[in-house]
């Protein structure tokens, strides 16, 4: 699935038509989800969406953990080299290293051998990197390594399925009657035919298609392979995550449009959003937890400190991940509630040293001579020192909100389509990611520049005041 060339913001491909003869079939309608591929499972289980139907592979890890239906679709596991390589089985990729995709069935493929696997997470990214001698081979599903590798100058692909697997509609095991309702309903689009008219409307119908019509497992030419059997019932429609390229060959290079401009202006609010936001409960947050530190009892010095180290001690993508899944079963955030949350916790840890350095570099005087005129504790912080050592903090208060800014394009992993997010996006439409990355990094030059300026302004003027 892809966006449409013609309509920006639209997805559309073989995936989404069957996610919408199901949905006529179930009487219901179909919504696309947007979410990052190697993360299905897990947004899947937290209730993100209803079904996962992206090229979910058959295997036995994710029947234990979920529920899932009769196949739509054969796939063949492809090997692409670069031209001249005598690499044409898996059990010549043992110590190779060869690239593939994240959580799909080639990684464990390639571990079985104990290949070197490189993994990412784009589509296009490991012919790329084939092409240019960083990778021995890659390893993908034929419908990807069809258009993505096989057709690069320079690359050649195997002829014959190192391997052979299904996709398959993945669902929550609780939700039984409904993975009855859609293993019928794809049962009925098999036998009618209709599926068949989509694959060839693609351009996928092909020789391992065949096997759709038998419920018994498809199986694997090596016995090192995990088993991809298909039986059991389960899902329907609505599908989520990463965005591909058209099956049709193109006659001319596609370029960037209006529409696909607007949509990184789009990308481009809502990285601002998030960062205002998060910054907005940063600063006060941290200025807390220097206050604390700084003026604080031994208990709240004690919490206040292991805050600040625990939170600079690990990585913002992992506080992401925990506060988006790890605490699903807690507290149910939205995609842009958890990036600002976690963006701002983060971010408040390292306003707190700021702030808290800022207080050391003043004076003494200052405290003493406010309490001799009668001030409390409060007031002398208030509307003495806080006021002195904002402006003494200032110049890092702007350096940590531009770093804030460019730390945004994390947030993408917990599915929210930001600045850089919409750049991948387009860069794999176009096959070209100079254009959409110079964009992209003009948009978040506009964006910093001005804080930069309006930093230097403040600081002339608290200088001069």
């Amino acid at each position: 699935m892809y966006e449409s060339p013609t309509q920006p913001g639209v997805i559309i491909g073989f995936e989404v038509d069957i996610a919408e003869a199901l949905a006529r079939e179930l009487g219901v309608r179909a919504k696309f989800h947007q979410n990052d591929w190697s993360n299905l499972v897990p947004s899947l289980e937290r209730g993100d969406f209803d079904v996962a139907l992206n090229g979910l592979e058959d295997t036995p890890a994710r029947r234990a953990r979920l529920r899932l239906s009769r196949p739509y679709f054969v796939y063949g596991e492809t090997l692409a080299v670069r031209a001249g390589s005598s690499l044409h089985s898996l059990s010549q990729l043992r110590g190779r290293r060869i690239g593939t995709l994240n959580q799909t069935v080639a990684q464990d493929l390639l571990q079985a051998q104990r290949a070197e696997v490189v993994l990412y997470e784009g589509q296009q990214e490991p012919y790329m990197d084939l092409s240019h001698g960083r990778v021995e081979g890659v390893l993908l599903d034929h419908v990807i390594a069809d258009r993505y590798g096989c057709g690069q100058p320079g690359l050649q692909c195997v002829k014959q399925d190192l391997a052979r697997g299904t996709y398959v509609i993945g669902m929550r095991p609780t939700d039984v009657e409904l993975a009855a309702r859609v293993d019928a309903a794809l049962s009925r689009l098999i036998e009618s035919g209709q599926l068949r008219r989509i694959l060839e409307h693609w351009r996928l119908w092909d020789a391992r298609q065949e096997e759709l019509g038998v419920r018994a497992p498809v199986a694997l030419p090596s016995a090192a392979a995990p088993s991809l059997a298909s039986s059991a019932p389960s899902l329907a429609a609505a599908a989520p995550v990463a965005p591909s390229e058209p099956v049709a060959s193109e006659t001319r290079k596609p370029t960037l449009s209006l529409a696909q401009l607007g949509l990184f202006f789009q990308g481009a609010l809502i990285t601002i959003l998030i960062s205002l936001c998060a910054f907005g409960l940063a600063l006060p947050l941290g200025m807390f937890l220097a206050v604390v530190r700084s003026h604080g009892g031994r208990v709240a010095r004690f919490f206040a400190t292991a805050y600040v180290e625990l939170f600079r001690g690990t990585p913002v993508l992992l506080q992401l991940y925990v506060l988006y899944y790890g605490l699903s079963s807690l507290v149910r955030l939205g995609p842009i509630q958890a990036a600002i949350l976690g963006l701002g916790l983060n971010y408040a840890a390292y306003e707190a040293e700021v702030h808290r350095g800022a207080l050391a570099a003043l004076p003494r005087g200052q405290a003493e001579a406010a309490s001799s005129l009668g001030l409390s504790r409060y007031q002398v912080l208030r509307h003495v020192l806080l006021p002195q050592s904002l402006r003494i903090a200032l110049p890092s208060l702007t350096n940590d909100f531009v770093a804030l800014l460019k730390d945004s394009s994390l947030v993408s992993v917990i599915t929210v389509v930001e600045l850089t997010k919409r750049m991948t996006i387009v860069a794999v439409e176009l096959r070209d990611w100079v254009v959409p990355g110079l964009l992209c990094a003009a948009m978040y030059f506009a964006m910093s520049f001005p804080l930069s300026r309006l930093s230097l302004w403040l600081e002339r003027r608290y200088q001069s005041a």
